[in-house]
């Protein structure tokens, strides 16, 4: 059986006459693949990094360490002054081998996640909370992470 153009072309005008949307749908918006800024950071856009900082609170199953008011005292005094804006933290498992160190050790911590317009200011100030959290506790390191972001609020 041969079937031509115009029975396809016939069949499918017929089809397209079976598909409608219902009355009470909302009209569709139009989606853009740009992210944009709103109005409290209309340009926040472009521009933007995402920096994970790494604290160990202390060996995991003591009580040795930082506890959980020493870290929200050392959040409000050395971070939120910094990013006001806002920050996120989550708990963590984490191991680290220092120097001189047979075994890793298990650590109670923290994960620091930051989103701000990468400026020279802005990286001085992640530095200054390392420098303060390396200060407070003795230990060698605060791990940081940081990558370009794509952000749009």
């Amino acid at each position: 059986m041969k079937i031509t153009a115009g029975l396809l072309f016939s069949a499918s005008l017929l089809l397209a006459g079976c598909v409608s949307s219902p009355s009470h749908a909302p009209p569709t918006a139009t989606v853009s693949a740009t992210l944009a800024g709103d109005t409290a950071h209309p340009a926040s856009t472009a521009g933007w990094v995402r920096t994970e900082l790494y604290f160990g609170l202390g060996l995991e199953g003591t009580s040795s360490g930082v506890d959980e008011a020493g870290w929200r005292t050392f959040l409000d005094r050395e971070v939120t002054k910094r990013f006001p804006d806002g920050l996120s933290v989550v708990d963590v498992y984490g191991q680290w081998q220092g120097k001189g160190q047979a075994q890793p050790e298990r650590l109670r911590s923290k994960l620091l996640l930051l989103l701000y317009p990468d400026t020279p200011a802005r990286r001085a100030d992640v530095e200054a909370i390392r420098t303060a959290w390396k200060a407070k506790t003795g230990d060698q390191s605060v791990l940081r992470v940081t990558q370009p972001a794509d952000v749009s609020f």
